[in-house]
């Protein structure tokens, strides 16, 4: 496809050339479509709507060996995903329909399937680091060759199934999570619970309530502690007293009176 793309951009900009004149009055007098543009359309019609199922099946499965680790070739990737652009001649319609449709239901599925694993397999530090790699990844992903307007979407595909769905399981790992990253004062870790549930509607909400009731226990813990400490000493200075009645000798005021 991107033989013959490149093949058919270099004969329209020749034929173009030698039919100019054509394109400067003929064309523009009948208010019909520069050649540049009619090129474009029979290649539209002709060509990509034969084979853009099948390049964006081969996209599709570049971008998930990428995922997988796998090292692409992304300049081509960028030059192919060009064409879904450019034969929407100004719009995104095509692009949008014919590729961006279909990459943000695949991611989707994808990182449910991952998001699925880490949560039975991982602590919540390592499942957060997981996700905040994965995010990182993807806008990457959209730098090198994805449009930038597909950007916000697919970030919001990957942040719905990897941290929405999964929050309160994550925040209530039982040695792992909230209350345990609270406790042992990892502060790092929760750094990053933070950025990455702020990017998502109410994601702090679950959190604040764990620290509500951590500085609550906490509180409770450090109010009983005192209350111990003073009753001991109460317990401590009566049994003084009683010592001293006990072994026979006056007091220090009866001492004085003598």
């Amino acid at each position: 496809l991107l033989s013959r793309w490149n093949n058919h951009k270099v004969m329209v900009r020749w034929l173009s050339r030698f039919f100019n004149y054509l394109d400067r009055y003929y064309v523009l007098r009948h208010s019909l479509h520069p050649l540049k543009d009619v090129g474009l359309l029979c290649f539209r019609d002709q060509v990509y709507a034969d084979v853009k199922r099948n390049a964006r099946s081969a996209v599709l499965k570049l971008i998930e060996r990428e995922r997988e680790g796998e090292l692409i070739d992304k300049m081509m990737l960028k030059n192919i995903l060009d064409i879904f652009i450019e034969v929407g001649m100004g719009s995104m319609d095509h692009y949008e329909r014919d590729f961006e449709e279909v990459l943000l239901n695949e991611t989707g599925s994808y990182y449910k399937r991952k998001a699925a694993e880490w949560i039975n397999e991982d602590s919540c530090p390592e499942y957060m680091l997981k996700a905040e790699e994965c995010l990182q990844l993807e806008e990457e992903r959209v730098d090198n060759y994805l449009h930038a307007s597909t950007k916000a979407k697919l970030l919001r595909q990957v942040e719905g199934e990897v941290l929405s769905t999964y929050e309160q399981d994550l925040l209530q790992k039982e040695h792992s999570g909230c209350a345990a990253l609270l406790r042992d004062d990892k502060t790092e870790d929760l750094a990053r619970m933070y950025r990455l549930f702020s990017r998502i509607m109410r994601g702090l909400d679950p959190i604040a309530d764990c620290f509500k009731e951590h500085v609550e226990s906490e509180g409770m813990k450090l109010v009983k502690e005192v209350a111990e400490a003073v009753e001991a000493k109460k317990e401590k200075d009566a049994g003084g007293r009683l010592r001293v009645q006990g072994s026979g000798f006056p007091s220090s005021k009866a001492a004085r009176g003598q």
